[in-house]
């Protein structure tokens, strides 16, 4: 009874937004700076071996010390350039604290620019400073032409490659600023999309003591195969392409592959999905945290009886924000 009351709402939630468009497939390699030479699948294979062989690579980043913060605004230049200038530059709410630990929130997909607000401003009453990002595409970083944030997550294979990789980096650089104003500890807490970029950052970089992801689940791919929120780019990806060509092309996207990284690591996660999630489906997060489990890296999981729009949500919302504020106090006293 209650998980087809969810997922009615579910599809209630999405049919509000009218405004998805199908953009058209396109293999997408010049924005991974890769030559053409009338062949597209061949280099794009040969890059995805390469980052998977060292990844560590793949998702470096330079330093910048040209940040720009007025007290509660913060500006800085993106790690990577992308064909849009309004996107090359990152753009951060800063809630200040009183503890010695920052998180910088990253929201979901398409999401407003207040998302994710009340929720820094609660980690604030706790004491714990935040610093909620914007995606790539996201905001003041959405070119004119575009009324959605859709080049994140598109049928342009390499587009979605490099717009995830500069989220990555962006959430490296944005770690350097918290780290040069004196916190001795910085997490890094994701929703959605945003968990798949934050754990991406949090398996390549040891600087984060600590994450939160909420909704998880194992490949990118499969994620926007299945799920409700992303039939809208599944149109335009089939016919084109298949699951497992897709799966393995944006593998060094996805978690799954990364998260033995983690192997031996005394850093701690939380991670909250939903039992009758119908966009990161049940078993993508089941498929993720076998791994971690095998793996045997330290996490706390948390199943909720919602789905990915109605975690957002009351009575969810409150319910998922109580469990991060307990994991994150707990992670405070244990300092």
């Amino acid at each position: 009874m209650l998980q087809k009351y969810i997922e009615s709402r579910e599809r209630f939630f999405h049919g509000c937004d009218d405004n998805r468009i199908c953009l058209p497939f396109e293999w997408g390699i010049e924005h991974l700076g890769l030559p053409a030479n009338g062949n597209f699948e061949k280099p794009l294979h040969d890059f995805v071996s390469r980052v998977l062989l060292d990844s560590s690579s793949f998702y470096a980043h330079t330093p910048t010390k040209q940040y720009e913060f007025d007290g509660s605004l913060l500006r800085l230049p993106s790690a990577i350039e992308s064909p849009y200038p309004e996107n090359n530059v990152v753009w951060g709410r800063f809630f200040a604290g009183t503890s010695d630990l920052a998180v910088i929130v990253l929201p979901q997909w398409n999401c407003k620019w207040d998302s994710q607000i009340i929720l820094c401003r609660v980690l604030q009453g706790a004491g714990i400073t935040s610093l909620r990002l914007s995606l790539p595409y996201h905001h003041y970083r959405r070119p004119p032409h575009l009324e959605r944030s859709e080049y994140l997550v598109s049928p342009n294979v390499g587009r979605t490659v490099a717009a995830v990789r500069q989220a990555v980096l962006d959430s490296r650089r944005a770690a350097d600023w918290l780290f040069s104003r004196g916190y001795d500890r910085v997490g890094i807490l994701g929703t959605s999309i945003g968990s798949c970029i934050g754990f991406l950052a949090f398996a390549h970089d040891e600087r984060f003591s600590i994450g939160v992801f909420i909704h998880v689940a194992s490949f990118f791919a499969d994620v926007v195969w299945t799920g409700l929120s992303t039939r809208h780019v599944r149109q335009s990806l089939e016919g084109a392409i298949d699951l497992q060509q897709l799966r393995y092309l944006w593998s060094p996207i996805s978690p799954y592959p990364f998260i033995k990284k983690l192997r031996g690591t005394n850093r701690r996660c939380l991670m909250i999905s939903g039992c009758y999630d119908l966009s990161f489906l049940p078993e993508l997060s089941r498929h993720a945290y076998d791994e971690f489990h095998r793996c045997g890296v330290p996490c706390e999981i948390a199943w909720l009886p919602c789905g990915h729009y109605t975690m957002g949500r009351f009575p969810f919302n409150a319910v998922a924000g109580y469990r991060i504020l307990r994991f994150l106090t707990r992670a405070l006293r244990a300092a």
